[in-house]
């Protein structure tokens, strides 16, 4: 991998990690293309390593922007917004690993990606349309443990299946649940914290077990890095984390004044798309 897809790696998980979008999605999409583009010299799959970095990027980002919220949190760790953020993390566990060695290699072939976009784009239309029906909004103190489960377990669903937001889920899971809609964003994005250090946590283990067979299998070395140097490695990593710390700007800024709407436009019409290319073009799968 050349500094240049290493880049556009960064920006893509730094635009798509917290914009409703879907990370996954995006990144088994634009993988596609590079094969496609590169041949048999493009990237398949970035490796372990550049991919754990990448999201310790968009990590970076997140505690930046909520630096205040988590400094909050740490001071007062048994303050009920706490709990219900730990319930919340805790469902999402059970989902995740619950359900992932069902559904995880059905989705990492892409196959159902149109559909999964598709999801994401129906999610945020139905969400807006509920938060947007006569009634007053629910403040952090009026929040209860059920939305906390509901929230949950939509981002445990969304960890496992390409093309389906996280952001995505958890701020439509939010909204339809008539939350405030800056506590829908509050909550929502340090609910990826604990789940985005959960993957790390995964992705680390799986890294030292490749690198506890490298003596006797030298072909693990490459399963484990994806030939990215150090330096693509850099550039990449710097580019999520400044990306993503925009789009997180961004977002916030888009739930406070306006809507999610044009994100599920966006991804509605990826969906058809990937479909469509899916069933008559195939020029990417």
């Amino acid at each position: 991998m050349n500094i240049g897809q290493a880049v556009i790696l960064g920006i893509v998980q730094g635009l798509t990690e917290f914009l409703p979008v879907s990370s996954s999605g995006h990144l088994v999409l634009v993988q596609r293309i590079f094969q496609k583009v590169w041949g048999g010299e493009g990237i398949a799959e970035p490796g372990l390593f550049f991919d754990t970095l990448l999201h310790c990027g968009t990590l970076v980002a997140v505690f930046f922007v909520f630096r205040r919220d988590i400094w909050n949190i740490l001071r007062r760790p048994f303050q009920r917004f706490t709990w219900l953020l730990i319930l919340a993390t805790a469902v999402t566990a059970v989902v995740a690993f619950g359900f992932m060695d069902t559904l995880e290699e059905a989705f990492a072939s892409g196959r159902w990606l149109g559909q999964a976009f598709l999801v994401t784009g129906a999610a945020l239309f139905l969400s807006e349309y509920l938060s947007r029906l006569p009634g007053d909004s629910r403040n952090d103190a009026e929040m209860g443990w059920f939305d906390a489960v509901f929230i949950g377990a939509l981002q445990g669903i969304a960890a496992i299946l390409p093309g389906v937001s996280r952001s995505g889920f958890t701020l439509s899971g939010a909204l339809s649940r008539r939350l405030e809609r800056n506590l829908a964003a509050r909550f929502s994005f340090l609910l990826s914290i604990p789940a985005i250090l959960g993957g790390l946590a995964v992705q680390i283990k799986e890294m030292m077990e490749i690198s506890g067979f490298q003596s006797i299998n030298p072909e693990a070395s490459s399963g484990l890095t994806g030939g990215v140097d150090i330096i693509p490695a850099i550039a990449g990593t710097v580019t999520a984390a400044l990306v993503g710390f925009a789009s997180i700007v961004l977002l916030l800024k888009m739930i406070r004044e306006r809507s999610l709407v044009g994100f599920g436009v966006y991804t509605a019409v990826l969906g058809l798309l990937v479909l469509l290319d899916q069933n008559v073009t195939h020029w990417v799968f």
